[in-house]
């Protein structure tokens, strides 16, 4: 593959990445900021925050779904199918949230519309991680795959920082009232150009080589053989040990995540009584560390493996958890800025170190679909449910400690993953069985 064939397929992971992501980060921060208000008038004001954030946590459901669907499509007729009819649903999932009444309008339709279209968005964002990672991972050379798979991966932090920007301009140009009434569907309606500028740079690239290959040897077998695809059951029984372990090293990656992101802006805004703006600049200045530290991270797990980047990670974002809210609270919006982005700098570590390793797990004929379910049930075990926990930590205990101490808990059985796996970097995916 020649320069331009890799910039323009670098350019198409991280883009359509960083458009799926950005939908589904738009309707977290609206769960946190607005939500409540706009579906949930009616309830008190704790009960409706976690209404609202219950919303966006039954997104996840449907992500193991999405993951098995398009994991199927991606393994039957290749990565890019799977990930040009993802992207496609995600954005008219998100734009038709944006057009949603409130409750004063159509009453109880109204949250239940919500529900549906945020499942139909955990349908599409279920397919994307896997197949943006592994048409990067199976087309360039494996001497630097921990830094190609960073430019899918940045989509995750860099759709946060984009829905934070646009969410930031809104909350500043407009007055609370109108935020409420009407701003934030700017935020949704707006995905309506990302989706097409991401749809047309992803149809620009080919399908990866070793699908190609795998795709060929197909054609010219009768009978079963080894590129015949497997039923999901055989991926399980055969794979179970990848499964699980890219299943919990996720849950502990994302339980963190979502501890100094969705539940850090409900800290700051609602608890801390800080402006949305203080809260959501401090998340974009995290995010925007956040890509920087996955480049670096995916890179150095190229040179000195991929294990000891996510075990440095791993304990240094659930331990800086600790000190992340009593640095909020006590500080100035400086200060606050600084620890967001602290943790950003450790998140991106695991996701640097995580990325080539997940993908080097699984054979070609079994990997979408291997990689896409696992990962997306380690997804739903801990980012769906971790802003509600966290808000019901604080709820009971009147402290940020144990919201801190499940972030640890959850990182300690993907600590335990790594340090008992041997070590991936450099592997032959096309050898793999």
């Amino acid at each position: 593959m020649d320069d331009r064939a890799t910039r323009r397929l670098l350019l198409a992971s991280a883009v359509g990445s960083l458009v799926e992501w950005y939908d589904f980060f738009v309707f977290a921060a609206c769960a946190a900021l607005v939500f409540d208000r706009a579906f949930f008038p009616n309830y008190a004001r704790s009960t409706a925050v976690l209404l609202s954030l219950m919303t966006y946590g039954i997104g996840f459901v449907c992500r193991p779904v999405g993951g098995w669907v398009f994991g199927r499509i991606g393994d039957r007729y290749g990565r890019k199918r799977a990930l040009v009819a993802s992207l496609f649903v995600m954005g008219g999932a998100t734009c038709a949230i944006g057009l949603v009444p409130d409750f004063a309008t159509i009453g109880i339709a109204a949250p239940v519309a919500l529900v549906m279209l945020r499942l139909v968005q955990g349908l599409a964002v279920g397919g994307e991680v896997g197949g943006a990672l592994l048409l990067v991972a199976e087309s360039l050379p494996s001497r630097r795959r921990g830094y190609w798979t960073a430019w899918p991966q940045i989509g995750g932090p860099a759709g946060n920082v984009m829905s934070a920007a646009v969410l930031v301009l809104l909350t500043t140009g407009l007055s609370d009232a109108n935020f409420v009434r009407w701003g934030w569907r700017i935020a949704f309606l707006a995905s309506a150009v990302l989706v097409a500028v991401g749809l047309w740079v992803r149809l620009q690239v080919e399908e990866s080589p070793l699908y190609q290959r795998l795709a060929a040897a197909r054609s010219t077998t009768v009978g079963p053989s080894p590129e015949t695809p497997l039923s999901t059951r055989a991926v399980v029984a055969r794979y179970r040990r990848s499964i699980a372990t890219v299943l919990l090293i996720k849950a502990g990656e994302n339980a963190v995540f979502y501890v100094l992101t969705t539940f850090f802006v409900y800290y700051m805004s609602r608890v801390l009584d800080r402006s949305r703006q203080a809260a959501l600049t401090a998340t974009l200045v995290a995010s925007l560390v956040d890509v920087a530290a996955i480049f670096a991270a995916g890179a150095l797990s190229d040179r000195i493996g991929r294990r000891p980047v996510m075990a440095a990670g791993l304990l240094g974002a659930a331990g800086w958890t600790f000190a992340l809210f009593p640095l909020a609270a006590a500080g100035s919006p400086a200060t606050a800025m600084i620890a967001a982005a602290t943790g950003g700098l450790l998140h991106g570590m695991i996701v640097g170190g995580m990325s080539a390793f997940f993908v080097e797990l699984f054979p070609t004929p079994v990997r979408y679909t291997g990689f896409s379910l696992s990962y997306q049930i380690g997804s739903v075990v801990s980012g769906s449910v971790a802003p509600v926990i966290g808000v019901a930590l604080l709820r009971t205990f009147g402290s940020t400690v144990p919201v801190s101490m499940y972030a640890l808990a959850m990182a300690l059985p993907a600590l335990a993953c790594v340090v008992l796996h041997r070590e991936t970097a450099g592997v032959n995916l096309e050898t793999l069985q």
